[in-house]
């Protein structure tokens, strides 16, 4: 769809552009896609631009809502990487759970699950998902440090030092108030 002279057409959302780094997207040969999806009785075009979707490395897309007439549209220019498509656990599948209780020491599974009960509170206070503060896995590996202190949260792989000031910090501080009180 092209875009037309004020009054025969009238679109206007700002492009939204995905996240991928420009430093990655400069390393691919990327390819675009054009999807219109009519605002009434679009379900199949909806379908067809999600299976589109689901199966490409998608870098960034374009949107823009149109009126033509008395019809509205939506219209998506898709930017996409050309090689494999996403991981198939990002595709829907599940990634094999661990079991911490199974994998860690007895010493170690008692201050994961200490650690992971204070991520939840932190979670539910700071109104975001769990994982954004440390996932289980990083929780794991804190779990196994010999010292819990700050310098030992950065040391580990995946946590920088913004994390160990947004989140270390407060949780190291409540791991050892709570370990007071018991």
């Amino acid at each position: 769809m092209t875009r037309a002279r004020w009054g025969e057409a009238a679109c206007g959302t700002p492009p939204r552009r995905a996240t991928e780094p420009a430093q990655k997207r400069q390393n691919r040969k990327m390819q675009q896609k054009v999807f219109t999806v009519p605002m009434l009785g679009g379900e199949e075009a909806n379908e067809e631009l999600n299976r589109y979707l689901r199966g490409q490395h998608v870098v960034a897309i374009d949107k823009e809502f149109c009126i033509v007439g008395n019809a509205g549209y939506w219209t998506f220019c898709v930017t996409v990487a050309d090689g494999p498509a996403r991981p198939a656990a990002a595709q829907g599948e599940r990634r094999e759970k661990v079991d911490y209780r199974e994998v860690l020491d007895e010493r170690s599974f008692a201050v994961f699950a200490r650690l992971r009960n204070i991520r939840k509170q932190m979670a539910a206070e700071a109104a975001v998902p769990a994982y954004a503060i440390f996932t289980d896995a990083e929780l794991a590996d804190i779990a196994q440090l010999e010292t819990l202190d700050e310098a030992s949260l950065g040391q580990l792989q995946g946590i920088g030092t913004k994390r160990v000031e947004k989140y270390g910090r407060e949780m190291l501080q409540r791991y050892y108030t709570e370990g007071q009180m018991t």
